[in-house]
């Protein structure tokens, strides 16, 4: 009730109007969901559909498949194959699913639950489908690839060092990336908007490189100081603080698909996963060289180390690969094998190289100059290593592994305590007890009477498996610690094979149907004609020579895309809009020779991340305003060209710890670790840990949330939070009714208000003056005359409608009305975006 009469009262004039938060869509359908449709939807049509519902065969009931337009017709029942997003009205689906006994397809053998849960959601994305009317035979026609063509698609040559262009418009341009951006404005007939005032500009760049807002000592010190160095300065004191490692670590961790589950179908918790989070934050903190970042994720563990610390640092790195979703409950491993082979290349390819390479798993890339070929060369190489990523046996998980164990001499932070000798007795005693328990119960079912054993088989088998399960948790309990108690220092990561193998081609992805074997190589369009592809003999799994294949300056994608990548973050968009797909289905570079030319430079700098975040901050560009401008808006409505500073909400993370900093509760210092580390794997881990963090709501910074797949905390799933299982380089913004509603009613907001007052209520000064500081401190500055006046109306008729309802004390009243400004400010646009 008091946040509802605060809104009414005060909306109109605290928030600012909130910018129309929806990127107007490209052309066709978006590249992440054609790629989802090439990797999970097509290929399974082809395998598994087209026999008897393509063109090329006889069709069965009517029904063809082979294209967009006859999927979402039908076949002879008069009922549509898929109607984008309406699963009920998908007759498709529903046979997939085999809960119609007179509709079950395929007849012989029900599709696995992952496959079924991808249609599910590809319908309820809009069913995207690139397929025209007139398909390529399956069994006959192929597309040809020509390499030498393939390599003169722009983001397949080398960039080269670009020369600033002249510009007309005099005394504008500060900086060479200053006049690219003035030379494309002027191209189009466009012209800068003025720069940001001062307090909007240091709100900007805090947020841009801490995700926090600045305190109002930094604000008035940054306007008071009108020397030409004023925003070098405060931008280097930005990057110099320890929470710009935690606010651009979160920007990779999206692109690493980090999580701290499996997912998928069994979501078996990974209670190690946090120590790539932790990597990842202290290489951002420390600006670790990005080749030397990028070389360790893929194959840290062969990369020579200077001690045992920067050893153990090396091979947590390799954590990248293992961390990826993984459906633990198949019961093939030689499928799951190649499973967790495809996720590593699609996670690998995408974020460091910008292509869809696992798209080449079942047939030749249907766009970009990529074969089967390609696909396996690289398979082989993570074939030709072991992933270990923990968990141990149970029922739903028929493919446990063991985890990396880090030297004691490295001296790495543990999550959990030490125990006492008479806590690892007990450990040891509860196993002893529960395996013997478990051999006894087993050999119980064996010596039933056959008849016995067939008319209760199944009970016989779950209650035989149940007590094997619960002694395996036991001893991976016990396992965490050595015999004295210390936890001992386990992790996720990647190992090579004694011997390295060489995997066949996979027809149409099946591990049924081997063809050639091909040797174990990299990527042919990536490298220049006529150099040797393939991995030595010598070199073991390869990994490490694909490692520095990436991170090579002659690699013509990597310094592009995260130079990309960083363009994107400051600047609201990507010089490429598909930062993750460079290949001929993304998007061209709208300013080709500023993308080269920030490449070059990065690669010049020796790859450091925190020098490329300086020179884009420096620029004017950067520190342009973000008013409107109807002639530019006419020519260019989406800002490609940059006459301003587009409006951009803020992330989930950067929400949520401006209202903690804002509050003066936020914690800077977590516990080490994570609680799925405390919680343990299984169902029940799962359970403890969003019971901790739903029951006691946490005050440190977002990034340390847990974040397990399928369960993200409701704050940050509200606002946008990525899927945790797939690359994601540019998240996707809404502006939606929940949003509000969750910021009116959530209890955790509340609580932040009602703290956020209490720091208003102690702040020295009169009433005037406290509300003024409440400003300063969400928004970064004073209240305009139209926002006191209506502020000083809230505070006349708040009282005066609370006490009317009798149940609120009067003692309260007051202190009920500081909350709810608080949260009034919270909730409006102005805290949640940045101008």
């Amino acid at each position: 009730m008091k946040t509802l009469l605060f809104f009414f009262m005060l909306s109109a004039s605290v928030a600012s109007q909130a910018a129309d938060a929806t990127e107007s869509a490209h052309a066709g359908i978006p590249a992440d969901q054609l790629n989802f449709f090439e990797k999970n939807i097509r290929p399974v049509l082809v395998e598994s559909c087209y026999k008897c519902h393509s063109e090329s065969q006889k069709v069965k009931g009517g029904l063809t498949l082979d294209t967009k337009q006859a999927m979402q017709l039908g076949g002879e029942s008069g009922h549509p194959g898929v109607t984008p997003g309406n699963l009920a009205e998908s007759t498709i689906y529903e046979a997939m699913t085999w809960k119609n006994d007179d509709m079950q397809m395929p007849p012989k053998q029900k599709l696995p639950d992952d496959v079924i849960a991808n249609f599910k959601k590809w319908i309820e994305m809009g069913a995207p489908d690139p397929r025209e009317t007139t398909v390529v035979n399956s069994n006959g026609g192929k597309r040809v690839i020509d390499m030498d063509e393939g390599r003169k698609h722009w983001a397949f040559q080398k960039p080269v060092k670009q020369t600033p262009p002249t510009v007309k418009t005099e005394g504008w341009a500060k900086t060479d990336i200053d006049k690219f951006v003035l030379a494309g404005m002027e191209a189009k007939g466009l012209h800068p908007v003025r720069d940001a005032d001062r307090p909007t500009l240091i709100r900007r760049i805090a947020f841009d490189l801490t995700g926090l807002p600045p305190t109002p000592d930094e604000v008035r010190t940054f306007v008071a100081d009108q020397s030409p160095d004023a925003v070098k300065r405060v931008v280097d004191m930005y990057l110099d603080s320890e929470r710009y490692g935690e606010r651009w670590a979160r920007h990779w961790l999206d692109v690493a698909r980090y999580a701290e589950s499996s997912g998928k179908e069994t979501n078996v918790l990974y209670p190690h996963a946090w120590r790539y989070r932790d990597y990842v934050v202290e290489s951002f903190k420390k600006d670790k060289p990005y080749d030397q970042f990028l070389k360790e994720q893929i194959a840290g563990d062969l990369m020579k180390s200077e001690n045992k610390r920067d050893q153990a640092e090396k091979i947590v790195a390799t954590g990248f690969l293992a961390i990826g979703s993984k459906g633990h409950n198949q019961r093939d491993r030689r499928q799951f094998a190649m499973d967790l082979v495809d996720e590593q290349i699609d996670a690998m390819s995408q974020s460091m190289l910008g292509l869809t390479l696992a798209c080449a798993r079942c047939h030749d890339h249907k766009f970009d100059p990529v074969t089967q070929r390609d696909y396996y060369a690289l398979a082989g190489i993570f074939l030709s290593s072991e992933t270990l990523y923990g968990t141990y046996s149970q029922l739903q998980n028929a493919n446990p592994s063991t985890l990396i164990e880090i030297d004691r001499a490295a001296n790495q932070i543990a999550s959990l305590a030490k125990l006492t000798p008479a806590e690892v007795a007990q450990l040891k005693s509860r196993y002893a007890e529960a395996s013997a328990t478990a051999t006894k119960i087993r050999e119980e079912v064996r010596s039933q009477s056959m008849a016995s054993r067939d008319s209760q088989s199944a009970a016989n088998f779950l209650r035989v498996r149940s007590s094997f399960d619960r002694a395996d948790s036991m001893k991976a309990d016990m396992d965490l610690f050595y015999d004295d108690g210390a936890p001992r220092t386990l992790a996720m990561g990647v190992l090579d094979r004694t011997t390295p193998v060489n995997t066949p081609i996979l027809v149409r992805g099946d591990i049924k149907q081997p063809g050639d074997i091909v040797p174990r190589g990299l990527v042919e369009v990536l490298c220049a004609k006529g150099e040797p592809l393939n991995i030595s003999p010598q070199s073991g799994s390869g990994r490490l020579d694909l490692a520095y294949w990436i991170a090579s300056k002659d690699n013509p994608l990597t310094a592009r895309v995260m130079a990309n990548r960083v363009w994107l973050k400051l600047m609201g968009s990507g010089l490429v809009t598909t930062p993750d797909n460079f290949g001929t289905m993304g998007q061209k570079p709208s300013h080709p020779e500023l993308l080269d030319y920030l490449a070059v430079s990065f690669m010049e700098n020796g790859w450091s991340v925190k020098k490329l975040v300086r020179e884009i901050m420096m620029s004017r560009a950067y520190q342009t305003g973000s008013v409107h401008d109807a002639a530019n808006y006419a020519v260019d409505p989406d800002n490609k060209y940059h006459w301003r500073m587009s409006q951009r909400r803020l992330d989930a993370e950067e929400i949520r710890d401006a209202m903690l900093a804002v509050s003066g509760v936020i914690n800077y210092y977590p516990v080490d670790g994570s609680p799925v580390a405390r919680a343990g794997e299984g169902r029940t881990g799962i359970i403890e840990v969003l019971r901790e963090v739903n029951s006691n709501p946490q005050t440190y910074r977002s990034i340390y949330l847990p974040i397990i797949r399928d369960q993200i905390p409701e704050f940050l799933s509200v606002f946008d939070f990525p899927d945790a299982s797939l690359v994601n380089g540019d998240r996707e913004t809404t502006n939606v009714p929940s949003q509000s509603l969750f910021l009116m009613n959530n209890g955790q907001v509340q609580g932040m208000a009602d703290a956020f007052a209490q720091r208003i209520a102690k702040f020295e000064g009169d009433p005037q003056e406290r509300l003024s500081y409440a400003y300063q401190l969400a928004f970064g500055r004073e209240p305009t005359a139209g926002e006191k006046q209506a502020i000083s109306n809230f505070w006349t008729r708040f009282p005066q409608e609370a006490a009317k309802n009798k149940s609120i004390p009067k003692d309260k009243i007051q202190g009920m009305a500081l909350s709810a400004f608080c949260q009034g400010l919270f909730a409006s646009a102005e805290f949640r975006y940045l101008n």
